[in-house]
């Protein structure tokens, strides 16, 4: 099966201005050097601690965020190379929903004109079919027809994220990049839209895209899984391989730090030292190497590459 998404050694580099002139002290290394393939049909999770780069990589592939270089290819597109109009037809085929459920919303606009306004912008379901596609879509994340009368305020953080996802399937995509889609609600209201993320996928056949801080969240919904950190993958793995046999320290760590749901659970808690680098100045050789517990020598002299330990389970870490 062919890919869908591909990126190939993105990166994102801030300017720091100071000055008078506003002269380039710096860069804020965002993303440095990432590099994935997504299949239709499949989901792809990006963890991580925040400003560990992967909201960022996210919307620079929706190029909501310019790049400093690296391609992003969607079905034999480079995005990065697409006119104003190729890319406004593109979003017909991407979307994304946001974090936050309260500010994703116009709260001047009722729920039908925010489903309408995508279709109107491409010019999509005509007539009649406009109102049934919003009612339509209403129904399929759990909402009635009516309630789209309603302001965005008369709605609960779990039902406003549901309406997210009805504005995002409103121009029927093939991808849709989740930027930390239920951060914001309630545990009892994360497992109701992560089952209905699963099941909008089986029906519409839709890829997906991601990003969380909680490996717990991806593991239910995600083929497979890319953990990150300052910027860079340490380890890419299928879901069932990073949990049961995880390799990079980091991502051990992070496994560690899922709470446990049976009492008596002997799992052992990996207390990580110290604090996450400055993305300004990021650490010669492996960027974990201060807070490594297995660091050696050439840990801070040079970065480790992504290496294949089998079955497709990469990690960039001079343990293996």
């Amino acid at each position: 099966m062919e890919d869908l998404l591909t990126v190939d050694n993105l990166k994102v580099h801030f300017p720091i201005k100071k000055g008078l002139f506003s002269r380039t002290a710096g860069f804020v290394y965002a993303v440095d050097g990432v590099s994935f393939a997504l299949k239709k049909g499949e989901s792809l999770g990006i963890v991580g601690e925040s400003g560990c780069g992967k909201t960022t990589t996210g919307f620079a592939v929706l190029r909501l965020i310019e790049p400093t270089s690296g391609r992003v290819v969607f079905r034999g597109k480079d995005i990065f190379r697409m006119t104003k109009s190729q890319l406004q037809a593109l979003k017909k085929d991407v979307q994304i929903i946001f974090q936050d459920p309260y500010s994703s919303l116009n709260p001047r606009m009722v729920v039908n004109q925010i489903l309408r306004d995508p279709m109107e912008i491409h010019g999509a379901y005509p007539g009649r079919e406009r109102g049934e596609r919003i009612a339509y879509l209403m129904e399929k994340v759990g909402l009635t027809p009516e309630q789209g009368r309603r302001y965005p305020h008369e709605f609960s953080g779990g039902q406003r994220q549901r309406i997210g996802i009805a504005r995002a399937l409103a121009l029927n995509p093939e991808l849709i990049i989740g930027d930390e889609p239920v951060s914001a609600l309630d545990v009892s209201i994360q497992a109701q839209i992560i089952n209905l993320l699963i099941d909008l996928q089986q029906e519409f056949d839709l890829s997906y895209i991601l990003i969380a801080h909680d490996l717990a969240v991806v593991e239910h919904i995600c083929n497979h899984i890319i953990v990150m950190y300052l910027g860079k993958i340490v380890e890419t793995a299928s879901y069932k391989a990073l949990y049961s046999d995880p390799k990079h320290p980091y991502t051990r760590a992070l496994l560690s730090a899922i709470p446990v749901a049976q009492p008596g659970d002997d799992r052992k808690r990996i207390i990580l030292q110290g604090d996450v680098p400055s993305p300004i100045n990021p650490p010669a050789g492996c960027a974990f190497h201060p807070r490594c517990a297995f660091r050696m020598s050439q840990c801070d002299q040079q970065a480790p590459v992504l290496k294949n330990v089998g079955d497709n389970h990469h990690v960039a870490c001079y343990l293996y």
